[in-house]
């Protein structure tokens, strides 16, 4: 017999959990997901969250409390009369009795291999850290920080080039299929839910602006896995002087290359960049306002010495 199912999500990342869900006749009682945002060119317009847009096209009903609180909305959780609830990249805290207010609690799908990476930017911080490996994992939720009993795993290799967009867009749907899978086993009374083990625990903490800034006095490999980990958004960075003028340039991928010299200086005319140990070559750049191109179209237009310093 189908679940009654409350959805929890945010953003494009839990869209096809969602529409996962839908197409293997879970009854979906509910979605909630953040309130609408400022955004647009001018940043004037209310954006709704690309889950909120899913569910309207989908006939569901939407709810966007900011937070939990209000005894209130609470309440309305409860009144869904839900099997479960389903989240995914929600980004609200959610308080013992939401946890406690479905008949089979509440299931999250966390993009890591717990307990590594737990927290917010698990596959950022998986390539930063020169991970192999993640995956994406269904666990039942607790009141602590993704601490829940597992459920089921599915591991998925980090390639050498791959950026944290092109594993974000592998995750989410892997993480679709993982869930609709769970979904089947609580159905039919046959999902085994394992605690995690004590040892490994790592937290994947909030991407902040003041460590977007490439260091190039860092060894090459950490360049690397740096600049990919934060590629597309919210992109690492360095400093070049363009006529006169100091200009960020944002670096959306990067390779390894050989040569050595002074951190931060370019080894040839192809913006081949001196790191503390060995070098990277940037192979997709961004001018503030510009469109990303790939390295060799942007020094058509903007030339960079051998030799020249960057910061």
């Amino acid at each position: 017999m189908p679940l009654r199912i409350i959805f929890m999500g945010t953003p494009e990342f839990s869209v096809p959990t969602l529409s996962a869900l839908v197409e293997a006749h879970h009854e979906i009682v509910a979605v909630y997901t953040q309130p609408p945002r400022p955004g647009g060119r001018r940043g004037l317009d209310l954006q709704k969250s690309p889950v909120h847009q899913a569910a309207e096209l989908l006939g569901v009903p939407v709810l966007t409390p900011v937070n939990f609180k209000d005894p209130a909305n609470r309440q309305t959780f409860r009144d869904f009369d839900a099997d479960v609830a389903v989240v995914v990249a929600y980004g609200l805290l959610l308080p013992e009795e939401i946890l406690s207010g479905t008949r089979h609690g509440c299931y999250n799908g966390h993009a890591s291999l717990l307990p590594r990476w737990r927290g917010a930017a698990p596959i950022q911080r998986a390539i930063m850290a020169g991970d192999r490996v993640t995956g994406m994992m269904v666990m039942k939720m607790d009141k602590g920080l993704d601490t829940g009993p597992v459920a089921l795993t599915r591991s998925v290799p980090i390639t050498e080039t791959m950026t944290a967009g092109e594993l974000h867009d592998k995750l989410m749907h892997v993480g679709a299929t993982l869930m609709k899978e769970a979904m089947v086993q609580l159905e039919m009374g046959e999902l085994t839910l394992t605690p995690q083990p004590e040892e490994g625990v790592a937290y994947a903490a909030k991407i902040t602006k003041d460590e977007t800034r490439i260091d190039f006095t860092r060894p090459a490999a950490d360049v690397h896995n740096h600049i990919r980990g934060l590629a597309p958004f919210p992109g690492a960075w360095f400093e070049l002087e363009i006529a006169g003028r100091k200009e960020r340039i944002k670096v959306l991928g990067s390779e390894r290359a050989a040569g050595a010299g002074a951190p931060g200086t370019t080894l040839d005319d192809g913006l081949t960049i001196a790191c503390g140990d060995g070098a990277v070559r940037p192979t997709r750049l961004q001018r503030a306002g510009g469109k990303p191109l790939a390295t060799p179209d942007f020094l058509r237009g903007t030339p960079i010495a051998a030799g020249t310093r960057i910061s």
